[in-house]
């Protein structure tokens, strides 16, 4: 996520918010434009959709068909005005939120919307004697806001239920005894208890020798993931097995999940061009429809001989009926929002529906290899020695290291295990070499080429051809032996690269790891391109000589160390967001896990949601361009305008909403 991006999400928030409430009799709040919140006074209020509503057009829908049963049914007409009231009440009773949000947009003088349209379309209705398809055009526009604006609600609360897991209570050990306070009220260091069953409240760190958790609230991922005394657990996280104690690492405001959740809300915020152009055609179509709408009224006055003004009064009704954008507007958000709901659940955070859309033009992924295609852990992988005993190679090695703790010798302690004995004197590291000790009484040598090199100590030419990194160890001046390491490659890595290559898509591996080892994992996955020996300035190089090809770039990486090709890249992917705070705020997607084949699943998402995005699209146009020339042309009546107009919409709205029932 860009600067200007962070910048702007607020205003985002509030734009996309406004759009989706303009475009639903039942938004899910109203502000006007001085701040004050109407959300009590308008259909939107959810609590009030819930029953007031419903009852008030179950209500009008009752008087509606009863009308209908003696007017056509039993071929009696109510006399004037007892029929004009009775079609009133159920008008009223159906349209007064609509009518109302008219009014108030009226006096903003803000004109073209859809609440303005319908009531001038209704009430126009009334004016030349069409009572019932007056009040049936305003119920089943209301009835079919009525489900637009549930769905739409049900997307944001299933997004929210997702994450927002936090539990209202905590049990914390205070002076020897447990109290259950609300986790608002913990501070740091405090130490909470957590039971079997009951998720963790807040981020810490494990104080009992081990647990077991489940994890897939924020990883998409319900194995049970085991963690060590000293390990990080994370809220949303659910105990297993046992009692489990943790020590607060974090405020109940600062947890992980609390981060995640603000930022999948802060998503539904963020509009995708396709939103922003619906939003601006909207602007544009709804006064140009008005405008057409008066022209069919008023023009065949000049062309048509017999011209009847309440004949073509009612195709301009007509007109302005099926013109309303509804369909258009409120289920593409829906879309997005389902999209964004489906990646969240399978543990893939979009920071905004726009890289739902990015995504799916991305020809490229670039990736960095460890911790993204490998898993960061070094392991010994083998010990050959030279006139001397393999244990004791490890344990000189493991001696040295573990008293200045080099991370690049670290998988060798953890090799040696309990045979880490003897103790280090005269310890010196020699940067960029290695390091030089005395361990006892004989002086040892571990680290690369270049230390043997430096200190004149003979071994053999093979050893420079190892593809894996090496420690080369010499005792007492005479080669020793050495110990290969290696990274792990992920389990499901080549089942990744595989699927992406399936799609079309070039994969190319950058990395700071020397040349013979990237080409040894990218000959192991079959990648198409991969670089190593590589600097962060080189990569953004690599990169940019990528994006000069006029290639659509997704980096993936850590999300910190790369952040130069993260901004560069189109779409910058950050693995393994559980673990890192910088991870979350640097890329525009997070993967919650470390799969690689998530990466898959969140192209495969994004290409979903915009297929029935434009479906939605397509669907509405191509129905309203017809009923809008018969309505035009005086074949269609008010009621197929409506049952157009409101079929469309749930269609659009049912079309949406499947996205959330798909698997992966």
């Amino acid at each position: 996520m860009t600067n200007q991006q962070n910048r702007n999400i607020h205003e985002e928030k509030k734009s996309s918010e406004t759009d989706l409430q303009n475009k639903a009799s039942l938004p899910v709040n109203h502000t006007d434009n001085d701040g004050h919140d109407h959300s009590n006074e308008v259909m939107g209020e959810e609590q009030e959709s819930g029953w007031k509503s419903h009852w008030q057009l179950l209500l009008s829908l009752t008087i509606l068909l009863i009308m209908l049963v003696l007017e056509f049914g039993l071929k009696y007409k109510p006399p004037f005005p007892a029929d004009l009231i009775t079609y009133s009440i159920a008008y009223l009773l159906g349209g007064y939120n609509v009518l109302y949000m008219a009014f108030r947009k009226v006096k903003r003088f803000d004109f073209f919307n859809e609440f303005f349209l319908m009531s001038v379309a209704t009430l126009g209705a009334f004016a030349i004697g069409s009572y019932s398809e007056g009040v049936a055009v305003m119920i089943f526009y209301s009835i079919g806001e009525w489900f637009q604006d549930s769905a739409v609600n049900k997307a944001k609360r299933s997004i929210k239920a997702l994450l927002d897991i936090r539990p209202d209570e905590v049990t914390v050990i205070r002076n020897g005894s447990t109290q259950v306070v609300n986790p608002k009220e913990i501070v740091l260091e405090e130490i909470i208890q957590v039971k079997p069953g009951e998720k963790v409240a807040l981020d810490g760190e494990l104080i009992s020798e081990t647990a077991s958790f489940n994890t897939a609230a924020l990883t998409g991922e319900s194995k049970p993931d085991t963690k060590r005394k000293g390990e990080k657990v994370f809220a949303g996280m659910i105990n297993l097995n046992t009692v489990t104690d943790v020590q607060v690492k974090a405020l109940f405001k600062d947890s992980k999940l609390s981060k995640i959740l603000e930022m999948v809300q802060d998503a539904t915020a963020r509009k995708s061009q396709t939103q922003l152009f619906i939003s601006r055609f909207a602007k544009v179509y709804t006064p140009i429809v008005f405008a057409l709408a008066i022209g069919v009224c008023f023009l065949p006055y000049f062309f048509v001989a017999d011209y009847d003004f309440n004949d073509w009064f009612y195709r301009a009704l007509v007109f302005l009926v099926i013109s309303c954008p509804c369909a258009l507007v409120v289920s593409i958000p829906l879309g997005y929002f389902g999209g964004i709901g489906l990646a969240s659940r399978n543990g893939i955070l979009f920071k905004g529906s726009n890289y739902l859309d990015v995504i799916t033009k991305v020809n490229t992924v670039v990736m960095d290899k460890t911790g993204t295609l490998t898993k960061g852990v070094f392991k010994v992988q083998q010990v050959v020695t030279s006139g001397v005993d393999p244990n004791e190679l490890v344990r000189l090695t493991s001696a040295l290291e573990k008293t200045l703790r080099i991370l690049s010798l670290k998988a060798v302690v953890e090799y040696a295990g309990d045979n880490v004995k003897g103790k280090a004197e005269n310890i010196e590291e020699i940067s960029g070499h290695g390091l030089k000790g005395v361990i006892d009484g004989k002086n040892v040598l571990a680290g690369n080429v270049k230390l043997l090199k430096k200190f004149n100590v003979q071994y053999p030419a093979e050893i420079e051809t190892l593809v894996d990194t090496i420690v080369v160890v010499a005792i007492n001046e005479k080669y020793a032996g050495f110990i290969t390491i290696a990274d792990e490659i992920k389990e499901d890595a080549k089942q990744a690269i595989d699927a992406m290559h399936k799609l079309k898509i070039k994969t190319v591996m950058l990395s700071g790891d020397k040349q013979s080892v990237v080409d040894k994992v990218a000959k192991i996955l079959g990648l198409d391109n991969a670089f190593g020996d590589l600097l962060p300035e080189g990569k953004v190089e690599k990169v940019q000589a990528l994006k000069n090809e006029k290639r659509i770039i997704a980096f993936v990486g850590d999300g910190v160390n790369d952040a130069p090709v993260v901004a560069l890249a189109d779409a910058g992917i950050a693995m393994g967001g559980l673990g890192s705070d910088a991870t979350i705020e640097t890329a525009d997607i997070v993967i919650q896990n470390d799969q690689p084949s998530k990466i898959v699943s969140a192209i495969k998402i994004g290409k979903i949601t915009r297929s029935i995005v434009w479906q939605n699209i397509t669907m509405a146009m191509v129905v309203k361009v017809i009923v809008l020339m018969l309505g035009a042309g005086g074949i269609a009546t008010l009621w197929e305008a409506v049952i157009a107009d409101v079929g469309v919409a749930l269609l659009a709205i049912l079309n949406a909403v499947r996205i959330q029932r798909i698997k992966f």
